[in-house]
């Protein structure tokens, strides 16, 4: 299996869709990388050299990948927690920090537990605190 930047890369996938499955790199960072590499945009994973390997190691470590890229997103957000920014609380709060309404949706910030129900009758209503109860 290929290896780079701590990643075990897919083998059975081109080498620009191989290399999205480092933190950091993007479908435009990709293909910068296979372009200054000068490898081909049809070469699978598994038939690189250990020569161009190295390049593609090279070429990596002129960006912010992995560890470093997470390490520097999460100090970010404390930084903006400590400073007491509005989106730092946002943060905080578990909610949804770039502006989006939460009238409904963002589930996914603020998780499942708050779930609407729709029109129930009452017999499902009441088995439905028993079960919260029991």
């Amino acid at each position: 299996m290929l290896r780079i930047a701590g990643v075990d890369l897919p083998e059975e996938k081109k080498i620009p869709f191989a290399l999205r499955y480092i933190y950091g790199v993007g479908p435009k960072v990709a293909a910068e990388i296979v372009k200054q590499a000068n490898l081909s945009v049809d070469k699978r994973a598994r038939d690189l050299t250990s020569e161009e390997i190295g390049r593609i190691q090279t070429i990596l470590d002129h960006y912010m990948t992995e560890g470093d890229l997470k390490r520097k997103v999460a100090d970010d957000v404390d930084r903006l927690k400590r400073i007491k920014s509005y989106r730092g609380m946002r943060h905080a709060m578990g909610l949804p920090a770039r502006g989006q309404r939460t009238r409904t949706n963002s589930r996914t910030v603020r998780g499942n537990k708050r779930q609407t129900i729709g029109s129930m009758t009452k017999e499902m209503a009441s088995k439905l605190e028993e079960a919260k109860k029991g």
